[in-house]
């Protein structure tokens, strides 16, 4: 079914919430001076040729990792389709807002479906979205869910994500290939034993399948 199908109703995504992601503009001059200051306060020789580009490779990469892109998300009615819908393994990347170091790995989200359903596609532009923030994992993971709870109204959501984190393999206690893991959900997911279990063992053979 096309997005120009008359029963098909366009959702616009919001604005991710909270006081770490309203309205940031980023000042793309100040962000390279920034950089330099910051390179010169490391020891660095900043006028060195290797380097010369280097405050403004900085300031174009921090603002690609966080500058989200919109999307319109498009559901369609629900033909009786009554048991859960999951999205395993999708990829994601964000930036520890404690140490601006990534963090990567993948996203496990599904939801059993009310009324209506939503383009799958749109489960990983969503999970894009939250991720491209100065970001905590327990947060992004709320996000995406409670973002599904919101504009969908099903029946339940639940989101799993995996992710290893830099900060925690590349300093402090450097435990290279350690995964977090967290976990939201809502609805039947988290109420109905039997719906919970059943997506906790997708999720779980989509980890297992990496």
């Amino acid at each position: 079914m096309s997005s120009k199908d008359p029963r098909a109703s366009a959702l616009a995504l919001a604005e991710p919430r909270g006081p770490h992601a309203e309205a940031r503009q980023i000042d793309h001059d100040a962000v390279q001076r920034a950089a330099r200051d910051f390179l010169r306060a490391l020891g660095a020789e900043v006028d060195a040729e290797a380097l010369e580009e280097t405050p403004r490779r900085v300031a174009d990469a921090y603002a690609e990792l966080l500058t989200p892109q919109p999307f319109r998300a498009t559901t369609f009615p629900n033909e009786g389709y009554d048991e859960l819908i999951v999205a395993r393994a999708i990829p994601f990347h964000s930036l520890c807002m404690h140490h601006l170091l990534p963090f990567q790995g993948v996203a496990h989200v599904g939801y059993l479906p009310g009324g209506r359903i939503i383009g799958l596609s749109k489960l990983g532009r969503v999970v894009e979205f939250f991720s491209r923030d100065l970001q905590i994992q327990e947060r992004l993971t709320t996000q995406v869910a409670d973002w599904l709870q919101r504009e969908l109204d099903p029946k339940g959501v639940g989101v799993v994500l995996e992710a290893e984190h830099m900060c925690m393999s590349l300093r402090g206690v450097q435990k290279l290939g350690a995964t977090t893991v967290t976990s939201a959900l809502r609805g039947l997911v988290r109420d109905d034993a039997r719906t919970r279990q059943e997506f906790m063992a997708l999720t779980k053979r989509g980890s297992n399948e990496q």
